[in-house]
């Protein structure tokens, strides 16, 4: 009687989860506003209204140049939408931000205001990893807040796993990391060591501004500035922490399952 119970509820209930990315994504929340656009055009020369209130220095600005942010430091605080009197730096309400390399989350060029996202792996890798990826996940000396929203990608509403994308409890079973955090002094050796057992050919996915470039511990002396000072990396997802949704937007850009 109990089986019958839970099976007539589980018919009431219907399918749970979300139809990205055959259908629309969820829409974000108002407070997390996605991605930032820097438009060098509405940069005025010599202003530097933005550069002292960020916390993170993700904001640099060469003599004659328009200011430059590095989105892998962005902690996405939003003070220097604030700050900007001329409305340069703005959000945009999008989720995707994923890319293949550091130097694409620099925006503010002129031309380049917006990220080049990530492009999928080459055809050796996706035909090993397209249909079946085991990840081994590693807190580097994270805060838990990326780690979370890694975890939401398996509920039922996210449901990773119907993309073939699994979490493992040994590196040796895993064809790569999903590294958060820092990379702190004390996780040097078990990340080295981690990443030594997987076996190759392996991929490297940070993701949240600190694992990308150390985030509000940057260049503290207990921290290593991200994954990048001690492996090569093959994604990065910037945020702080990211929306489940830009972490399975990044994840599926690298597997080639989106445009």
């Amino acid at each position: 009687m109990f089986a019958h119970e839970t099976i007539l509820h589980r018919l009431r209930h219907g399918c749970q989860t979300m139809p990205f990315p055959d259908g629309p994504p969820p829409l974000l929340p108002d407070r997390h506003g996605g991605s930032l656009r820097v438009e060098a055009a509405k940069c005025v020369e010599g202003c530097t209204a933005c550069m002292p209130v960020c916390p993170t220095t993700a904001i640099a600005r060469a003599p004659g140049k328009p200011v430059a942010l590095d989105l892998g430091k962005c902690i996405f605080c939003t003070a220097c939408v604030g700050a900007c009197p001329t409305k340069a730096i703005t959000q945009t309400n999008d989720h995707r931000m994923a890319v293949r390399r550091h130097e694409d989350l620099q925006l503010g060029k002129p031309g380049e205001e917006e990220l080049r996202l990530a492009a999928a792996l080459d055809e050796k890798l996706k035909k090993l990893f397209g249909r079946s990826l085991r990840l081994r996940q590693v807190s580097a000396g994270g805060c838990n807040a990326c780690e979370a929203d890694v975890n939401v990608l398996g509920t039922i509403g996210w449901d990773l796993g119907r993309f073939g994308i699994q979490f493992v409890a040994s590196p040796r079973h895993a064809d790569g990391l999903l590294i958060t955090g820092a990379v702190s002094r004390n996780m040097e050796l078990a990340l080295k060591k981690t990443y030594d057992a997987v076996p190759a050919p392996k991929i490297v996915i940070a993701v949240g501004a600190c694992a990308i470039a150390g985030g509000p511990f940057v260049d503290n002396p207990q921290v290593l500035n991200g994954a990048s000072s001690m492996v090569p990396v093959d994604l990065l997802i910037p945020g702080c922490p990211p929306h489940p949704l830009t972490i399975l937007d990044g994840l599926l850009r690298l597997l080639g399952k989106l445009g």
